[in-house]
C-alpha cells in the first residue's frame, strides 16, 4: 500500500504460530477422564459426609476451570517475559517453602505441614514450587549452556538450589515430592548436557541422608515393609495397597462398568485422589488402563519432541522448560500408577489431571498451558526461518488440505498458447530408458 515495503523484521513478527493439536487432544482427553472418574469414585465418600453426592465433582470442576483460565494466561504469555521473572520467582518459591513451616501460616493436614490457607481455600506450596524450579533451572541452563557441558562448577549451583528445596520439603515432611523434584532437576541437567558423573557424585553423597530420612519415621518403615509383602499386613500398613490390588484384579479385561466399583465403597482409602487409578482399572479394565497410559505417553512424547525441536532452533529456554514439564508429568504419572499397582512404595502423589485436587490441578493446567505456548513459539520460529530462506512452511495438516486442491487446479489448466506448450515441454523431466539410446 502506497508503495511502502515493510522492513523484514516487521514482516517476520507478523507471522503467527500454531499450537500442537496432538498434545492438546491428549490434554483434553485426560481432563475429561478425570471429570468422569472423580464423579464415579467420590459419590460414596461425599454421601457419607452428608455434603451431597457431587461435592467433590463440583470442587474438582471449579479448580479445573480455574486451571483452564491460568493455562490460557500462560499460553498467551511470551516466553521472554517469563524468563525475565525466573529469578524473582525462585526467591518467592523458597520463601513460600519457609513460610509454610511457620506456625500460624502453614497448616498441618494428615500429619504434614504443607498447606497455606487463603480464607477457605487451601494451597499446597510444593505444586507451585515444581513449576518455579523448572522455569528457573531452564533459564539458568540457557545462560550457562557451555559451562554445564564442560565444568562441574556450573552444575553445582543448581544442585545447591535443589538441595535447599529438598531439605525444606523434608521438614514438612513431603518425601515423595522432594524425590520427584530432585529427579526432574537431574533429568533436566542430564538432557542439558551435564555429564553423568557430575550428577552421580552429589547423588551418592545425598543417598545416605535420603536413606536415613526414609528410615527415621516409623510410618515410612511400615510402608516399606508392607510394600514388599502387602498381604501379610493386609489389615494394617498394607491395607491401601491390598485394596488397590483387589480393585485392579476385579477389572480384568473390560472392567465392571462405570459406577460399578465395589472397592470405592469405603474399602479403598483416598479412592478419588491418590488411588483413583485403581478405581479406573476396576471400572474400565485392562483396555481402559491401556488407553489412559497411552494418553500420558502421547503427552510426554509431544513434550519431549517439542523440546527437541526448540533445541534445534537454538531456543534453549523453551527447550529446557518443555523437557522439565514433560519429565514432571510423566514421572508423577509413573509414580502414581506404580504405587497403585504395588510396584513402588506408597506415596501421596496424585495422578495429573485425573485425581481430584485443588492446587495440583491448577498448577498442572498452568504447566500444560506453558507447554502449549512453547509449541506455539516453536512453530512460529520454524515459519520465520522458512520465510528467511524464501520458503513457505506448511504443516502436514495444511499439506493435506492444500496440496490436492492446488495440484488438481494445476492439472486442469491447459497451456493457453504455443509458447507455454514449448516452455512446458522444456521443463518436463526426461527419464532415461534402456533400449532407447541413440
Amino acid at each position: 500500500m502506497f508503495g511502502i515495503e515493510l522492513p523484514q523484521a516487521m514482516r517476520l513478527n507478523q507471522i503467527e504460530g500454531r499450537f500442537d493439536n496432538i498434545m492438546l487432544a491428549a490434554i483434553i482427553a485426560l481432563a475429561s477422564v478425570g471429570i468422569v472418574m472423580v464423579a464415579s469414585s467420590s459419590i460414596a465418600i461425599a454421601e457419607g459426609l452428608k455434603s451431597g453426592p457431587y461435592t467433590y465433582l463440583v470442587k474438582h470442576a471449579v479448580f479445573l476451570l480455574a486451571g483452564l483460565v491460568a493455562g490460557l494466561i500462560m499460553a498467551r504469555t511470551e516466553l521472554r517475559v517469563l524468563e525475565s521473572w525466573s529469578k524473582l520467582a525462585l526467591i518467592i518459591g523458597c520463601l513460600l517453602l519457609v513460610a509454610v513451616l511457620v506456625p500460624g501460616i502453614g497448616r498441618r493436614v494428615n500429619g504434614a505441614q504443607r498447606w497455606i490457607y487463603l480464607g477457605p481455600v487451601g494451597f499446597q506450596v510444593v505444586e507451585m514450587v515444581k513449576l518455579i524450579l523448572i522455569v528457573w533451572l531452564a533459564s539458568y541452563m540457557a545462560r550457562y549452556r557451555d559451562g554445564l557441558q564442560n565444568t562441574f562448577r556450573a552444575v553445582f549451583k543448581p544442585m545447591g538450589v535443589v538441595a535447599l528445596m529438598f531439605g525444606l520439603l523434608l521438614m514438612q515432611p513431603d518425601f515423595g515430592s522432594a524425590v520427584l523434584l530432585g529427579a526432574v532437576a537431574m533429568g533436566m541437567l542430564w538432557l542439558g548436557g551435564a555429564k553423568m558423573i557430575w550428577l552421580g557424585l552429589p547423588m551418592m553423597a545425598v543417598l545416605p541422608i535420603v536413606a536415613y530420612v526414609a528410615l527415621a519415621e516409623s510410618y515410612r518403615v511400615k510402608r516399606l515393609i508392607s510394600f514388599t509383602d502387602p498381604w501379610e499386613h493386609a489389615f494394617d500398613s498394607g491395607f491401601q495397597l491390598t485394596q488397590a490390588l483387589i480393585a485392579i484384579g476385579r477389572g480384568e479385561m473390560t472392567g465392571v462398568g462405570l459406577g460399578g466399583s465395589v472397592q470405592k465403597l469405603y474399602y479403598l482409602p483416598e479412592a478419588h485422589t491418590d488411588f483413583i487409578f485403581a478405581v479406573i482399572a476396576e471400572e474400565t479394565g485392562f483396555i481402559g488402563v491401556v488407553c489412559l497410559i497411552s494418553c500420558f505417553a502421547v503427552l510426554s512424547w509431544r513434550a519431549l519432541a517439542i523440546g527437541w525441536e526448540a533445541l534445534q532452533l537454538r531456543r534453549d529456554f523453551a527447550a529446557h522448560v518443555a523437557f522439565g514439564i514433560g519429565l514432571m508429568v510423566s514421572l508423577q504419572a509413573v509414580v502414581s500408577i506404580g504405587v497403585n499397582m504395588g510396584l513402588l512404595p506408597t506415596k501421596g502423589l496424585t495422578l495429573p489431571l485425573i485425581s481430584a485436587g485443588g492446587s495440583s490441578v491448577v498448577m498442572t493446567c498452568m504447566a500444560l498451558g506453558l507447554l502449549m505456548r512453547i509449541s506455539y513459539e516453536v512453530d512460529r520460529a520454524k515459519r520465520q526461518s522458512a520465510r528467511l530462506r524464501g520458503e513457505d512452511f506448511v504443516t502436514p495438516e495444511e499439506l493435506l488440505n492444500v496440496a490436492p486442491k492446488d495440484s488438481a487446479a494445476e492439472s486442469m489448466r491447459a497451456p493457453s498458447s504455443e509458447g507455454e506448450k514449448h516452455q512446458s515441454a522444456e521443463r518436463r523431466r526426461v527419464e532415461p530408458r534402456l533400449g532407447s539410446l541413440p
